[in-house]
């Protein structure tokens, strides 16, 4: 997908997912964020939420582009910047519904770049997180791949 075929309002969704505990150790352990409220059930019920709860940027994550049915088709995409609002809780066990759409394709002198709009939301409809990523569009040299490589149309180059 060459980011002129790109187009305002094209939406990528990615397949729902189940928050787990599994979700939240795994997060904590990579980024030492260890608060209790994402995985001590004890702690947890003590809070307004009562349960535990996912990590903000686990769910921030998840709308990661590269995981999207778009990941094919993006070499070049380079992410320059991304910002998030979260709206509502994710609780361990809640289903959630990644979705990128394209706001906009734009050219600044000789760069190009596609903002796209990330949204989130649960198994009851409701928004858990919105918010957008930037990324600048650097077309790769064709004569830049190495031998043998294949381009995004599946092509080999000598």
């Amino acid at each position: 997908m060459a980011d002129d075929e790109l187009q305002p309002g094209q939406v990528f969704t990615r397949p729902s997912k189940t928050t787990t505990d599994a979700h939240c150790l795994f997060f904590s352990g990579l980024t030492g964020d260890n608060h209790p409220i994402h995985d001590d059930v004890e702690y947890a019920r003590t809070t307004r939420f009562g349960k535990p709860l996912a990590h903000g940027l686990l769910l921030a994550s998840l709308t990661a582009l590269g995981a999207s049915p778009a990941s094919p088709h993006i070499d070049g995409f380079v992410f320059v910047e991304q910002g998030s609002r979260f709206l509502k809780p994710v609780a361990v066990g809640d289903t959630i519904h990644p979705r990128l759409t394209v706001e906009r394709v734009w050219q600044e002198g000789r760069r190009r770049f596609v903002r796209l709009a990330t949204s989130i939301t649960n198994q009851r409809g409701e928004t858990v997180l919105e918010g957008f990523h930037l990324y600048q569009i650097i077309p790769r040299q064709a004569d830049a791949r190495p031998s043998g490589e294949r381009d995004s149309d599946g092509q080999r180059h000598a």
